[in-house]
């Protein structure tokens, strides 16, 4: 983008030349920072062995066993991190971290700023490429791209990573933003879907999302207040009680306790990813998630929640 912009809109040669070239540097500087924020700064964990101050409460949370403690609300134990996040989204291999409580404004405004300027780089070098190519030898009034078969290359490889880039990161910063006006993160929309297909079923009134306060203040609440909070308790929106998700949450894991079945191993299975010479068929119908498989042996008990073809979950 830099090498292009010298030749097809030189900053030293007109203002809006410099003022391109700045924003671009601007942009990418920025995409740096907050990438590095969002690694650095990190989604916060709940405190090991956590309780709620008033005890009587804890009837309401869930307990998790590998930190010895209840999770608060909004909580979710990460396996890759080890830990229970404050208010996790998502386990994000990029920032090879959780991003939760601290780190989600950053994290969104690394992708904004991402999205950005992958889109004026598109934009840049399309046009140059194209002067490039169909530019007439000695042609007045345009600027004059040369490039040589190395940077024809590079050029092109350029191109396809920021429209990679702009259309795949964009899709992600469309589904943040949509989450966070509704102040919601990607693991409590999935609890909401299945909330609301719980209580459809039972012929119970729909589910009230208790964090959702109104757009401005859900956008207020990440992008200038969310450290404000402590990531243990946060506001709800009036008729709804602090615990009323993970009450929701509860019954639904009930339901799937309710509906799971036991079931007795009768072969020997590594627990390998891809057990191809005796369990083909299941290597080739593994779910894209990153859970350890587990060994078993003739005679263990499993307890299965949900099944796919060839695949018990």
């Amino acid at each position: 983008m830099i090498h292009h912009c010298g030749m097809y809109w030189p900053p030293h040669a007109s203002v809006s030349g410099a003022v391109n070239s700045a924003l671009f540097l601007a942009l990418a500087a920025a995409t740096l920072y907050f990438f590095l924020q969002s690694l650095l700064e990190g989604p916060g964990f709940v405190p090991l062995g956590w309780k709620p101050e008033n005890e009587e409460e804890a009837v309401y949370l869930q307990y998790c066993t590998v930190c010895n403690g209840y999770k608060a609300p909004r909580s979710h134990h990460c396996k890759t991190c080890g830990h229970c996040v404050m208010k996790m989204d998502h386990h994000c291999p990029w920032i090879n971290c959780c991003v939760g409580h601290r780190n989600h404004a950053y994290f969104n405004l690394f992708l904004v700023a991402g999205v950005i300027g992958c889109g004026q780089a598109s934009a840049v070098l399309i046009c140059s490429m194209y002067h490039a190519i169909s530019r007439p030898p000695y042609a007045r009034g345009t600027p004059f791209v040369h490039v040589t078969l190395t940077t024809l290359l590079l050029s092109l490889l350029a191109i396809g990573m920021a429209v990679g880039v702009l259309l795949a990161v964009g899709a992600l910063f469309y589904l943040q933003m949509r989450g966070i006006l509704r102040n919601r993160t990607t693991i409590e929309d999935w609890i909401m879907e299945k909330a609301n297909g719980r209580r459809e079923e039972r012929g119970l009134p729909p589910f009230t999302f208790p964090y959702d306060l109104g757009r401005k203040r859900n956008l207020a609440s990440v992008f200038l207040g969310d450290k404000e909070y402590d990531g243990l308790s946060w506001p709800v929106r009036e008729g709804c009680g602090k615990y009323d998700l993970t009450i929701e949450q509860k019954a639904q894991k009930a339901e799937k306790l309710q509906r799971s079945r036991l079931f007795t191993c009768t072969s020997d299975y590594s627990g390998r990813w891809f057990p191809l010479l005796s369990w083909w068929r299941a290597a080739l119908a593994a779910p894209c998630q990153a859970e350890p498989r587990l060994p078993l042996q003739p005679g263990d008990t499993v307890r299965v929640t949900r099944q796919r073809r060839y695949v018990a979950l």
